[in-house]
């Protein structure tokens, strides 16, 4: 009821004002200051702009000119008299005439050069401002018109406020309505079993987008209200006229510019789902490759899921190029900017990111290491769980997960346990250092038996001996022995198990293991009785 209240307020204040332009039309129509001389000064009466002076002319500057012209339609208006409106010709421009009078006078030099406009032209646009601005005057003047005026404007008042109170009423109504239906849309976007979007995210968006629609229809709705009113007025016509030209050209200016960007997204759309196809077309032409008899040797079945993922980034930043010049401001200022802005973004930052991802595609391409195999690299030592395209990751035997940047392990040296072995497994080696005293060929054959004992070492190829040096207090003996693939962790079991039987066994021959430093016998021989084997707290297995 008080923007019903308030647009009545606004009627009864134009009827007012349409009340003192019948007493005296042109009343506010002189500017509120006069134009510098020599600059273009408009002809304005009764709220509408008759033409605009911008030459001086028989020494008067436009300003002078326009207070004159103004002077003689006023006065002619006041009279009150039918008024007739004629152009004549004349040398010095285009004369117009309001009855017997001389309003103004048209030159060349008033003429817009910018819109190629011509004398002729502009006082035929002048005389059908003054023809028009004598009939509003003229209605001003008629109270049956008023009458009218104020009907319609009641009217559309009543209307708009009937249209503010019931979309009022609805407004919870509507909002249900949009959650329940916005809610079971939602509900099915999924990716596997998580949702796109949550409901407590969801529904206070939506009332916001619906509060702001809703205020934007009011904003609009006003805004039609008010151009209305204004219009049915004499007086106030011009401003409503222009508001709603604004709104037209402002609307015009949408549709036309989104007609005109959908030849561009018709093409971007072409070029975007030629590269759909043709991705589709490539990566099931690599499984093929992939999958045949004989392979190519850089497109093998480990090779294949990043060779498919770089060809398909190549193909769409290349359609992203080509679709660039026909997306919808692509040729604007902000947009050569922000592209601008990413390209020093990526520059900037992203030479570790570049790094990292070319030491993957090294260790992919060089098949340095594979997932399952047993590796040594650096100071940590594990099974390959994944080789990405920035990090690898290993698994220890103690079950710890180690995540190794690519770029580290293309720079340092790799130790591969499992390519030293004819199908699936990996090498387990030890070193112990024995004293001279003790036979080299006693000590090789209890490394060997200490393998065999060992679950996990195959028994072909046998397990092998080496001395790697001589020392000065002790030789150096190497045990090099195959296993068996299994867990992540058997490497490390394997590998204690062993020690445990190498032990046993060399307390069982009574030979005494001083590694890793071997300096001198001890009065006693450091080795473990078969009695003692199982002291408490150790339990001997059944």
């Amino acid at each position: 009821m008080q923007a019903v209240i308030r647009a009545i307020a606004i009627i009864l204040l134009a009827s007012v004002m349409s009340g003192l332009v019948w007493a005296n039309p042109i009343a506010d129509s002189k500017p509120t200051a006069e134009a510098p001389p020599n600059h273009e000064a408009s002809l304005v009466v009764f709220n509408r702009t008759v033409t605009v002076f911008r030459a001086s002319f028989l020494g008067a500057a436009p300003s002078v000119r326009a207070a004159r012209a103004r002077s003689v339609i006023e006065e002619a208006l006041r009279q009150g008299q039918e008024l007739s409106v004629s152009v004549k010709a004349n040398p010095e421009g285009q004369i117009i005439v309001l009855d017997s009078r001389l309003a103004f006078i048209i030159t060349a030099g008033d003429v817009d050069s910018l819109a190629l406009e011509t004398p002729e032209a502009a006082a035929k646009q002048a005389a059908l401002s003054l023809e028009k601005i004598i009939a509003e005057t003229r209605e001003s003047r008629n109270v049956e018109s008023l009458l009218k005026a104020l009907g319609s404007s009641a009217i559309a008042t009543v209307v708009f406020g009937f249209i503010l109170w019931a979309l009022a009423r609805l407004r919870l109504w509507l909002a249900a309505i949009v959650m329940r239906k916005a809610e079971q849309k939602v509900r099915n976007l999924k990716i596997g079993n998580t949702p796109i979007i949550e409901r407590q995210h969801l529904l206070p968006f939506l009332g916001r987008l619906l509060s702001i629609l809703r205020w934007l229809f009011i904003l609009l709705l006003s805004y039609e209200w008010l151009s209305f009113v204004l219009s049915r007025f004499p007086y106030t016509r011009p401003w409503g006229e222009r508001l709603n030209d604004y709104l037209l050209n402002v609307a015009g200016g949408l549709l036309e510019s989104v007609i005109g960007a959908i030849p561009g997204l018709g093409i971007a759309l072409a070029i975007f789902m030629l590269a759909r196809v043709f991705i589709g077309f490539i990566s099931r032409l690599f499984e093929r490759l992939a999958n045949t008899a004989a392979p190519i040797s850089w497109l093998t079945p480990e090779t294949m899921p990043t060779t498919r993922r770089l060809f398909g980034i190549g193909i769409w930043l290349f359609a992203i190029a080509m679709a660039y010049p026909y997306l919808p401001g692509a040729q604007t200022e902000a947009f050569k900017g922000l592209s601008v802005l990413l390209g020093l973004m990526v520059s900037l930052g992203a030479s570790s990111i570049v790094g990292q991802g070319a030491a993957g595609l090294i260790l992919t391409y060089t098949r340095t290491i594979r997932p399952g195999e047993y590796v040594r690299i650096g100071e940590h030592e594990g099974t390959v769980i994944r080789v990405g395209m920035f990090t690898t990751c290993i698994q220890t035997g103690l079950g710890e997960e180690l995540a190794l940047p690519n770029a580290m392990i293309t720079g340092t040296v790799t130790k591969n346990y499992s390519r030293a072995v004819r199908g699936p497994g990996y090498i387990v080696d030890t070193t112990v250092t024995i004293g001279y005293d003790t036979p080299w060929r006693q000590v090789e054959a209890m490394l060997t038996e200490a393998a065999k004992r060992t679950p996990g070492i195959l028994d072909n190829p046998q397990p092998l001996v080496f001395q790697t040096n001589l020392s000065d207090f002790y030789p150096e003996y190497r045990l090099v022995a195959h296993a068996v693939p299994s867990q992540p962790r058997s490497r490390a079991e394997v590998l204690s198990t062993l020690h445990a039987n190498i032990q046993d066994v060399f307390n069982e021959y009574g030979v005494q293991i001083m590694s890793p430093h071997y300096l001198g016998d001890p009065e006693t021989a450091k080795v473990v009785s078969p009695d003692e084997r199982f002291a408490p707290p150790a339990k001997k297995p059944d």
